[in-house]
């Protein structure tokens, strides 16, 4: 099987098909949050909603599967957004069929800005806990997401031009 290795995960523009993309809110845990996704007239990908802890809630998020991807020849993803000046957590799995996820945090600032993540950063967790394994290996990528999770009642936005890797 030969694996996609190119550095392009996703491009935002107008026409783009974005199907590909889904929300999971904590509504999975009986949570009472809500988050969209959508594209914008823009182009942009555009997370957005609020969260709420009622029922034991907190959090929304995005998910996107792809190809499995064979991204041992880089070290960094690359977001081009747009935040609300919140923080966001940027999720990788090997895997569809693992459980946990790799985590990196990642800040906004209001402002158009190109993120730099570094692979090894991320951290292995799982419902919002640090589990016992070893760091992202940087090898394999199935699927990414971005989570908005804060523990308080707000609402968020993330603007999203582009995500890949370098």
């Amino acid at each position: 099987m030969i694996l996609d290795s190119s550095p392009l995960i996703f491009d935002f523009n107008k026409g783009q098909d974005i199907n590909g993309w889904y929300v999971v809110n904590d509504g999975v845990m009986g949570g009472l949050s809500q988050g969209t996704f959508e594209l914008n007239v823009a182009g942009h990908g555009l997370f957005k909603g609020s969260i709420t802890t009622e029922n034991n809630g907190g959090f929304s998020s995005i998910r996107y599967v792809f190809s499995k991807k064979d991204v041992s020849e880089f070290t960094h993803i690359v977001l081009k957004v747009k935040g609300d000046g919140s923080p966001y957590q940027f999720r990788i799995k090997e895997s569809q069929r693992d459980r946990h996820s790799f985590i990196a945090n990642f800040e906004t600032t209001g402002a158009w800005e190109t993120i730099k993540i570094p692979l090894h950063s991320f951290y292995p967790g799982f419902r919002g806990y640090k589990i016992n394994i070893p760091n992202y290996s940087g090898l394999i990528m199935k699927e990414i997401g971005i989570l908005r999770g804060n523990k308080k009642d707000e609402k968020f936005s993330l603007e999203i031009d582009s995500i890949y890797l370098n």
